[in-house]
């Protein structure tokens, strides 16, 4: 049976509850014929470092704004503690984990805009270090952090790098966030969106705020990847066993 790599991305407060990581780790130690590599963001721990620390947050069309002043806690906060902590989940499940940067996962990151500061898109190169750790068996987790070809870091939306990441490795790709599906004007979880109805979603007013850029990621990670993206809840460690099975859980995102 040959081997299939998955990307997951762990986000929302998964960090912040508890041995949650770890019950996803757990899963993975079951799936042994697949390779994995871990993509966090951690935006929960940053709003915490930046208020500690005396700076107000602020987001853009559910990016956030990162100046330069506050990058060293940023950068800190997810390449750093986040990281590590993911690290300490896996550890502690079995694996041998490797944390990594973007760069050394072979994403480069350039200003997506003016306005969002050192908030960097993603720009995929043939130069990662990835494959080769997942031949000796190493658990690649790669936080959300950037740099460009001068050296300069980026805070990158997390769900972007993950798309980048699974694109660089033709891999699946599953978003693991604090809910259980994409969900409806009636609060129902929708198992299945395609353009069309996700643009429909957006012009309502239905998808906003940092589901929209993650709705609209795993669409473009779609179209890339020419398959479904699924977007479900790591609260329930059971939907990654039964996503890793093939099965149809939360919502899969289709071009």
């Amino acid at each position: 049976m040959s081997k299939k790599t998955w990307v997951i991305k762990l986000g929302g407060a998964v960090l912040n509850t508890e041995n949650a990581a770890k019950a996803l780790f757990d899963v993975l130690n079951e799936q042994t014929n697949d390779e994995f590599v871990i993509v966090h963001g951690g935006g929960a721990l940053v709003d915490t470092w930046l208020k500690q620390s005396g700076f107000a947050s602020a987001k853009h069309q559910g990016l956030r704004i990162s100046p330069a002043e506050q990058m060293p806690y940023i950068v800190g906060a997810l390449a750093g503690c986040a990281n590590k902590q993911l690290m300490t989940q896996a550890i502690s499940a079995g694996h041998k984990p490797v944390g990594l940067s973007l760069f050394e996962a072979g994403v480069t990151a350039t200003q997506k805009l003016k306005a969002l500061c050192l908030v960097g898109k993603c720009k995929s190169n043939d130069d990662s270090i990835v494959n080769d750790l997942l031949k000796i068996g190493r658990l690649p987790i790669v936080s959300s952090i950037g740099f460009d070809e001068q050296g300069l870091w980026y805070n990158v939306n997390a769900d972007e790098a993950a798309a980048a990441i699974a694109s660089n490795l033709n891999a699946e790709l599953i978003f693991m966030t604090d809910v259980e599906a994409v969900l409806d004007e009636n609060k129902q979880p929708l198992h299945q969106l395609d353009t069309k109805h996700i643009d429909t979603l957006i012009t309502d007013g239905v998808i906003v705020g940092g589901m929209e850029v993650k709705v609209k990621t795993s669409l473009h990670a779609a179209q890339h990847l020419r398959r479904g993206v699924y977007i479900s809840s790591w609260q329930k460690p059971e939907n990654l066993t039964a996503l890793l099975q093939g099965e149809h859980v939360g919502t899969k995102i289709t071009p």
